[in-house]
């Protein structure tokens, strides 16, 4: 697979979420308003918003583990090609492993970064 395919669809998975994000941001505005307002039953509906967020922000992560536990098991199949005998030079890893491991997909899912619905997304809403 083609290392500019996987970063185009990790990126486009990220606008996803992020649209995701917004569409609940501003339903749940909308909600809060009309709540604040003493509308009984957009208080009803908050509450099942927050309930179908805090679904959406499970989903997520088990996304951004699964993605994760992909990217490591990719890095220990690349270090386990290289040659035991020679140390590895300075130089980045070539090939698939290398490749994947060196880009903006590989980087994000290194440093742990998500692009998921979390807590951030939650307390904004509620």
């Amino acid at each position: 697979m083609d290392m500019q395919v996987i970063d185009q669809s990790f990126g486009q998975l990220q606008a996803q979420a992020q649209q995701t994000v917004q569409a609940l941001q501003t339903l749940g505005n909308k909600l809060q308003a009309a709540a604040n307002g003493g509308d009984a039953q957009a208080r009803e509906w908050l509450l099942d918003l927050k309930e179908v967020a805090l679904s959406f922000q499970g989903e997520q992560q088990q996304v951004t583990a699964l993605l994760q536990a992909l990217h490591a098991g990719m890095s220990s199949a690349s270090q386990q090609e290289a040659p035991a005998a020679a140390p590895a030079p300075a130089a980045p890893a070539g090939g698939f492993f290398g490749n994947l491991l060196n880009s903006s997909f590989g980087q994000a899912m290194e440093t742990g970064a998500g692009f998921g619905i979390g807590d951030d997304l939650i307390h904004k809403i509620f």
